[in-house]
């Protein structure tokens, strides 16, 4: 399958200062370009903030997408970059809309699209916003997607919302992301304390990384390795941020290390690994998340040790990928990979090549989104943990 028109609704600039949060959309925008198909991005913002245009104009230039991305002010037609009149144009011969979380909501362009794929990249909490009336979008759709391998799954509690979810990894555009070589000095990784509230559901909280994080506060003490998180977390966090300095984690400024693409990527080769904290929801919903940072890391030659969301009964795990979820057993494979870590090294680029290659999670992707009938993919599923 090739030569596809493709409407793509993510975020790279609504937010600006978070190079990673552009690199997760920036991987499908170039992954699917060099697969030879033809996208247009449109990213559905409250107002244009001189910030995020400036970021946005910035991007547009560094990454050749000049007059195909737009960020358009939701209920208008004003745009900073593509006019709308050229993106309803494009809508209108789209083969597939791709919209992250259903942010795009503008009828003209969500309507015309044959395919119109939900990909979800944060699973559990979609589905229970979904559950608790919140409007998610998810009747604009006839295709839904997830990162959350496990969503639907014995392990996962998380309802499906009455929908067919088709897993998919994250994607990384290998070319853009070479083994780094060496090693530095530290386990990194990059990251919001709080990024939107917590959900409650049948009595149990999904909540965000700083709950994560408070559990495994004493892991830099029980391992020689150095522990540098690039954390957003605000400064009257006071308490919170005592601990993690009392505890030996030594916080970096994100937005200094990795405001922009270009210093998220060479904050990511410059680290000897990841240490990675996942959001407490993912962890409790077991559904599977696997982080596109992650992916980054691993692409860039560099082992990633991460708390298991349940991916670990999807993806192979021991070398190169380490999954862990107690700060001791945390510690305890950050040690394994010092102690080895040419070979985990190795193995790292050896799994971002065999399983999140975008030439290969894209193409799996388009295949699995056309050949899944609409009735299956949007029609309530019969199951027990089913939320029509």
């Amino acid at each position: 399958m090739s030569g596809l028109r493709i409407l793509f609704s993510g975020m790279v600039a609504g937010d600006p200062e978070q190079g990673g949060a552009s690199w997760s959309i920036l991987q499908y925008l170039l992954g699917f370009r060099a697969l030879g198909h033809q996208v247009r991005l449109v990213e559905p913002v409250d107002r244009l903030d001189p910030g995020s245009v400036s970021y946005f104009e910035r991007l547009v230039r560094d990454f050749g997408l000049g007059g195909d991305a737009a960020l358009l002010v939701r209920g208008s037609r004003q745009t900073a970059g593509a006019p709308y009149g050229d993106l309803a144009r494009w809508a209108a011969e789209t083969d597939v809309l791709v919209n992250v979380s259903g942010m795009l909501r503008d009828e003209e362009l969500v309507g015309p699209p044959p395919l119109r794929v939900f990909l979800d990249l944060d699973p559990a909490f979609n589905q229970l916003w979904h559950a608790e009336g919140i409007e998610m979008g998810f009747g604009l759709h006839n295709r839904f997607a997830t990162v959350g391998l496990g969503l639907g799954g014995p392990e996962c509690p998380v309802p499906t919302c009455g929908r067919e979810w088709l897993e998919t990894l994250p994607p990384v555009c290998l070319p853009r992301w070479p083994r780094a070589a060496g090693a530095g000095e530290a386990f990194t990784t990059v990251g919001n304390w709080r990024g939107y509230g917590s959900v409650e559901w049948r009595g149990r909280r999904y909540g965000q990384k700083a709950h994560s994080l408070r559990k495994l506060l004493a892991l830099p003490q029980l391992t020689a390795e150095r522990l540098a998180p690039a954390l957003a977390i605000h400064p009257e966090e006071r308490e919170d941020l005592a601990a993690l300095r009392d505890h030996g984690w030594k916080l970096v400024d994100p937005a200094a290390v990795a405001g922009t693409p270009a210093r998220y990527a060479e904050f990511v080769r410059g680290s000897k690994g990841e240490i990675g904290i996942a959001k407490e929801g993912y962890v409790a919903s077991r559904c599977g998340w696997f982080s596109d940072r992650s992916a980054c890391y691993l692409a860039s030659g560099r082992p990633v040790v991460a708390q298991d969301t349940g991916f670990s009964r999807h993806l192979p795990v021991g070398e190169g990928l380490l999954a862990f979820a107690t700060a001791e057993e945390g510690a305890a494979a950050i040690e394994a990979v010092g102690a080895g870590y040419e070979r985990h090294a190795r193995a790292a680029r050896g799994l971002a090549e065999e399983l999140f290659d975008s030439a290969v999670v894209l193409t799996r992707l388009l295949d699995r989104v056309s050949s899944t009938p609409a009735d299956s993919a949007a029609n309530p599923v019969r199951s027990a943990d089913t939320v029509s």
